[in-house]
């Protein structure tokens, strides 16, 4: 833990020790999981036997921001040090009618009440605030569930019965894969077997909330393991039934894998970034629809570029993906059979920055997508580093030279190619400009005014 955020915690702290001594605070959930797994971790969540309307009170009184973000539930969230903390009484839950959410809450409930109603062992451990920060917290940690058991033996495992918990609420079996893969944990046995069997109340779950779950599932460390527990599971064809056909689909001698085992090592080898992943997962996805079979008998697949982009585009449309993350997934998948290689010129290379340009792609980007596309072939892998370092060595020497790129880098604007034209504002200035841009792409020593004028007359000419 870094100095700073040690400085926060201690404020923290004694900010929340201040609300009195017979708060019982204790740490709850991730934070707990991490710090005994030595992770970085995340947000400080709280729980206490405190009802939400003392918590609040005490807070006023100690002139701390209260805001009470879930009182049915019995959450409050306060701001010390610029850190919001939730702080949740104590509860139990009431049935579950809609698959995600209690019909009611019972307060006044035990610690151990508390934690029963968790989703995983490893989630369902506490750790009282007084000892947060002491030598030996470790061994002050309240596991009533064999949560550290299971952290050891790399486990996830349901509190009590699995069948039960994932009645419940249906985001759990897709939490249980996404920390499959942010831990490198497996899934326990009787956990794993109850995924299947509540496949129906795990569709009940939000298109937003799966796309959370499927968007730290893909950008954790262990992600082709997340992704396998999903197909084996029945998730996967739930919530991405297009990617079921990739799963068997065998392709042609430049490959190792069938398309969804290549899909899954270019996942792997691609950053972990949620653009660059979900363009991985999906960039391949249209390849068991526009494979055939040529003449010689090699598996071909003229075409899979433009219908992998129409089948990711319904996807994260589905999901709600925010417009920003469509668009630059969509753009590399697009882009992602464009590979140069000695036979291009430099024009060639231009012209694949200028589209890339035109899609708002930076081509770093479309470079790391190729590197991971290559390595996930498996194929004469040893021999990849070197191209690529060869491919981004081209593409950073024609990018250095900064060609234009578009029509708003010509050093001719629409005013001057009407006023050289004598003629009013139409279409034909875009035609103009497409023309010139072409000129320059060839030649960028031409992107001059005296050049464009000479170009641009000859263009006018040829229009008449």
């Amino acid at each position: 833990m870094t100095k700073t955020r040690q400085d926060s915690q201690s404020i923290i702290l004694q900010a929340l020790r201040a609300l009195g001594d017979d708060a019982s605070f204790v740490a709850v959930g991730g934070y707990v999981r991490d710090r005994l797994l030595g992770r970085s971790v995340g947000d400080l969540d709280l729980a206490t036997a405190l009802m939400p309307e003392v918590v609040i009170q005490r807070a006023k009184n100690l002139g701390i921001t209260a805001i009470p973000t879930g009182l049915r539930h019995g959450t409050t969230t306060i701001v010390l040090n610029g850190e919001n903390i939730e702080i949740t009484t104590y509860r139990g839950d009431g049935e579950y009618f809609d698959g995600r959410h209690p019909s009611s809450v019972k307060f006044g409930a035990s610690l151990e009440e508390d934690l029963a109603r968790r989703d995983f062992t490893i989630n369902a451990m506490a750790l009282p605030i007084e000892h947060l920060d002491s030598d030996n917290w470790q061994n002050r940690v309240i596991d009533p569930f064999g949560g550290r058991r299971d952290l050891d033996a790399k486990l996830i495992k349901a509190v009590g019965d699995p069948l039960v918990r994932f009645d419940e609420d249906g985001l759990r079996p897709y939490r249980a894969c996404r920390f499959v893969s942010q831990l490198g944990f497996s899934i326990e046995p009787a956990t794993k077997e109850a995924i299947p069997k509540k496949l129906d109340v795990a569709s009940k779950v939000s298109a937003e909330r799966v796309f959370v779950e499927l968007t730290k599932l893909l950008t954790g460390t262990n992600a082709p393991s997340g992704l396998r527990e999903l197909a084996e599971s029945g998730l996967l064809g739930q919530c991405l039934p297009e990617l079921l056909p990739s799963i068997g689909c065998s392709q042609n001698d430049y490959h190792a894998f069938d398309v969804w085992g290549h899909t899954l090592e270019v996942v792997r080898h691609a950053l972990a970034d949620p653009a660059m992943r979900w363009a991985a997962l999906l960039h391949d996805i249209g390849k068991p629809g526009a494979k055939f079979i040529g003449p010689d008998g090699r598996a071909r697949f003229h075409g899979h570029e433009a219908l992998s982009e129409q089948l990711a585009h319904g996807i994260l449309d589905r999901l709600k993906a925010s417009n920003a993350l469509q668009a630059e997934v969509l753009a590399l998948i697009r882009h992602h059979g464009a590979r140069p290689d000695q036979t291009w010129g430099d024009a060639a290379c231009r012209r694949l920055l200028h589209r890339l340009d035109k899609d708002g792609l930076d081509w770093r980007a479309w470079a790391a997508l190729q590197l991971a596309d290559q390595m996930g072939k498996g194929l004469g892998t040893e021999s990849v580093p070197q191209s690529h370092a060869e491919l981004l060595r081209r593409m950073e020497g024609v990018a250095a030279e900064a060609p234009p790129l578009n029509v708003r880098a010509l050093a001719m604007d629409g005013n001057e190619m009407m006023k050289l034209a004598g003629r009013p504002p139409g279409p034909w200035v875009g035609g103009l400009q497409k023309h010139l841009l072409e000129m320059v792409m060839d030649d960028p020593k031409l992107n001059n005014a005296n050049d464009l004028e000479i170009l641009s007359k000859k263009w006018l000419e040829s229009q008449h």
